[in-house]
């Protein structure tokens, strides 16, 4: 690692014990710790392990999560990993989700939400129920989280390009759990990307500061009364997390800051976490605030489905692929798309930049609706009406991910979903036993 700024280590040497300090530092030169998180809406534990035996031991931080050695390479090449049955994730940037304690039946806003990490993993605590809103005010981050939200199989979210604000005082009172995973200064990704040390002043990070209240003060209007906030960064500094915290709740009396709950970690502020690599991860900051008052339930508002002239054949398209109809019959069409909306009541989305709710169904592509490939990830072999199922080290999986026709043991023609082991990673169209690649350019290897 590059040498650590004068500044940031006499800030962690005021922050920590020497005992703690020395230890900071001798870790410091060591090499990052890195994790995958299961997906859950997927796939298991047990399936990931049984093909990719280099997945070490569960992480402190999140049920899920597991360490997985520094020199696994092509993660992202892995079958599962295009299927969406794992997240890479850095192991202490789990516990922000671990300590929001979702439930099923949650309607939880992700603030700050790109790439996807934690809303992906706030999907799988809800479990195909409540409503996970994710919102990026960054336009191309926005896309990055969507495509993570799809390939992770999520049917129950929203997924906007909104400023915090104006989200915000729209939705206020709206939700029963907010997470604010700060923009900030990044001091817990030091082993992971040492250039990062170079552009690293204390001017920035107390900044960093500075944003990060005012984020969090849109936040608190989203929450409703009796609901919890979570507020984490991946940092250390004081600026960004005790200082936040502190001048939050002497701005807001209605909040009371409770203790985390959890047994890792170094406490702060009685009742805060920190996370440094001596706990076995690479750095955060977590909060949990509780906003006064009884937790209450409302409809949410209702956002109106229109009937629309492709309805009827994209009710047909939806029923040629799946059975039951299990996403709902909730409709909707945007522009050529055409979507399949949560099925919870929703508050009126106009003016939100929102870029995507529910599930994708198709575009409308001439006199024809042509399926999408997230109407597949989202789905179970179990209600699949067609599907070609290969193994793990199947060499056809390789040539479908790289966009070719390959040869399918299924005899029905049509629109076929492809499994691996199981879990659905695409789709094409079956004719003479051979399946035409419908797997999206942009994610092909």
């Amino acid at each position: 690692m590059s040498d650590l700024p004068k500044e940031f280590l006499s800030q962690m040497k005021t922050l920590l014990s020497d005992d703690e300090y020395i230890r900071f530092i001798k870790n410091s030169g060591d090499e990052a710790f890195r994790g995958i998180r299961v997906n859950t809406l997927k796939c298991s534990a047990e399936k990931l392990k049984a093909v990719m035996p280099y997945i070490g031991e569960n992480t402190p931080f999140c049920a899920e999560s597991y360490y997985i050695p520094s020199d696994a390479a092509r993660i992202g090449d892995e079958p599962f990993h295009h299927a969406g049955g794992f997240y890479v994730q850095e192991p202490s940037a789990g516990t922000a989700v671990t300590v929001l304690d979702v439930q099923r039946g949650d309607r939880v806003l992700d603030l700050c939400a790109a790439p996807g990490g934690k809303s992906t993993q706030i999907a799988s605590a809800l479990d195909g129920t409540g409503l996970l809103w994710s919102n990026e005010i960054v336009k191309k981050r926005a896309n990055i989280l969507l495509s993570n939200i799809e390939r992770m199989g999520i049917s129950n979210a929203v997924v906007s390009n909104c400023h915090p604000e104006t989200l915000c005082r729209r939705l206020e009172g709206f939700f029963d759990k907010v997470l604010v995973d700060a923009p900030c200064s990044g001091e817990g990704m030091f082993r992971k990307d040492p250039a990062s040390i170079t552009e690293w002043t204390l001017e920035h990070s107390k900044s960093c500061g500075e944003r990060q209240l005012s984020i969090l003060e849109s936040a608190s209007n989203a929450l409703k009364e009796g609901g919890t906030l979570v507020y984490s960064t991946c940092t250390f500094s004081v600026y960004e997390n005790e200082y936040v915290i502190d001048k939050f709740l002497s701005l807001h009396k209605e909040f009371e800051l409770i203790d985390c709950g959890v047994n890792f970690g170094k406490r702060s502020m009685d009742k805060c976490v920190r996370i440094l690599p001596e706990h076995g991860g690479e750095g955060h900051f977590v909060a949990k605030l509780i906003k006064k008052g009884e937790l209450y339930q409302d409809d949410g508002g209702y956002v109106n489905v229109k009937p629309f002239p492709e309805q009827k054949a994209a009710f047909s398209l939806y029923d040629e692929i799946l059975k039951d109809r299990v996403f709902g019959d909730k409709l909707c069409k945007f522009g050529d798309k055409i979507v399949i909306l949560p099925q919870v009541t929703l508050p009126d989305m106009s003016g939100l930049s929102v870029i995507r709710a529910g599930v994708l169904l198709g575009e409308i592509k001439k006199n024809r609706i042509e399926p999408c490939h997230a109407l597949y990830m989202a789905s179970d072999r179990e209600n699949l009406t067609n599907y070609t199922d290969l193994s793990y080290n199947d060499e056809r999986l390789k040539r479908f991910y790289h966009g070719e026709e390959i040869e399918t043991d299924t005899s029905a023609k049509g629109f076929c979903a492809v499994l691996v082991e199981g879990v659905t990673t695409g789709f094409g169209k079956v004719g003479g036993g051979v399946l035409k690649n419908r797997y999206p350019k942009g994610l092909r290897t």
